[in-house]
């Protein structure tokens, strides 16, 4: 149906949910021509909103760059750091990352703020963000929100909050991470792509 262009076309309001007019120090980008090898070696990070009957919430995620894997996700009613620290605070917990793990994002206030940075380099991780007004710097977890969007969101009829906080978790985990496949992937779920890295990787330490 997407190849002969017969999926209902739904326009629907647009919520801006990165303010980069502010004060803190912006990065570059790191992770520009850089080929991924190994998961835990780019993570990359955005926010989107969601549609409730009393307004919108707003979701933080943070994916891994080899795997497309979700590893860290928030939400939320308020577009805030407290949000994006959430989402980065559960990927960290989930990966340890090692020293030198690549964090990319957009040039939001929420990414560039003193909370958020000073867990970033607690962490060890080196600090990346796309280029201002170029959306293909953040393509990947843009990607992630499109599908979130279309293969979940437009599909339900969010009334509430505990809506939103019961489907997106298992969307995630249950569909997105365990079940859907990626062309970049080799057609392989997140999952089973990091888990078929892991054996290779076990392999060539014990050869």
């Amino acid at each position: 149906m997407r190849e002969d262009s017969l999926q209902c076309q739904v326009k629907r309001r647009w919520v801006r949910t990165t303010d980069s007019n502010h004060p803190y120090p912006l990065y570059p980008n790191l992770f520009k021509g850089l080929s991924v090898g190994r998961p835990n070696e780019v993570w990359v990070a955005d926010i989107t909103y969601i549609r409730i009957l009393t307004g919108f919430l707003y979701l933080a995620v943070i994916s891994d760059l080899y795997s497309r894997k979700v590893i860290g996700w928030a939400l939320s009613r308020h577009i805030d750091t407290e949000l994006t620290v959430a989402a980065l605070r559960m990927a960290l917990e989930e990966r340890r990352p090692p020293l030198g793990c690549i964090h990319h994002s957009d040039r939001g206030v929420q990414y560039a703020c003193h909370a958020y940075v000073d867990k970033l380099r607690e962490a060890g991780m080196r600090i990346s963000m796309a280029r201002k007004g170029n959306p293909y710097d953040n393509a990947v977890a843009e990607s992630f929100m499109k599908t979130l969007k279309y293969e979940e969101v437009y599909l339900w009829d969010y009334r509430s909050v505990e809506d939103v906080k019961e489907r997106i978790p298992h969307f995630i985990q249950e569909v997105y991470n365990q079940k859907r496949l990626h062309s970049a992937l080799g057609y392989c779920p997140p999952n089973e792509f990091e888990q078929a890295w892991q054996m290779k990787a076990e392999v060539e330490c014990e050869a």
